[in-house]
């Protein structure tokens, strides 16, 4: 089953609005460039030894049609100006044998910033619980920073996140993925 961990994983984010949910989906999926894949959502580990590649290498190696594993964050709302967000946050540990996490986030009325922080906040701190670090996830940004370079244990947090508007009319769908490449 090892053949079975990923190798490699990218980031992703779009934003659609039409008429018809699904089809605002849809269009969000367009929009972040994954839309010709069968999606199949897992849950929030980082594989150990995973890479990060640019979401413009991540598909080129993969064919339409294929079944391809992402962790997603999805948003959508009917309801005219509704601010929404969608985030995938992501925790590296420093150990390349070690696992991290990533985390998945969606909120009515939080700007990007807010919707992107509160997502990598989410995966330091399971990272942070599995590796015996003290995580409180509300301390203020810089000490948790501080936290992390003590540590030495994690070596990167990171997320990808879309904010929109809701359409005034229709759905509007935000849509956030850390897409695995085998």
């Amino acid at each position: 089953m090892r053949d079975f961990v990923p190798k490699k994983l990218f980031f992703v984010k779009g934003v659609g609005s039409h008429k018809e949910e699904l089809h605002s989906f849809e269009l969000a999926l367009r929009d972040a460039g994954i839309e010709k894949f069968n999606l199949v959502q897992v849950s929030s580990i980082f594989p150990p030894g995973c890479k990060v590649i640019s979401k413009e290498r991540g598909l080129k190696e993969l064919v339409p049609g294929s079944i391809v594993y992402c962790v997603m964050s999805r948003c959508c709302c009917n309801e005219p100006r509704r601010l929404i967000a969608a985030s995938v946050g992501c925790a590296i540990p420093t150990d390349k044998r070690a696992y991290g996490y990533i985390s998945e986030h969606h909120a009515f009325g939080q700007t990007e910033k807010q919707a992107g922080d509160y997502a990598e906040d989410l995966a330091a701190a399971m990272l942070a619980s599995t590796l015996g670090i003290d995580f409180d996830i509300d301390a203020a940004w810089n000490e948790k920073e501080d936290l992390f370079k003590i540590s030495g244990k994690i070596v990167k947090t990171r997320n990808v996140t879309k904010s929109a508007l809701a359409s005034n009319t229709g759905y509007t769908t935000v849509v956030t993925a850390a897409v695995f490449v085998f």
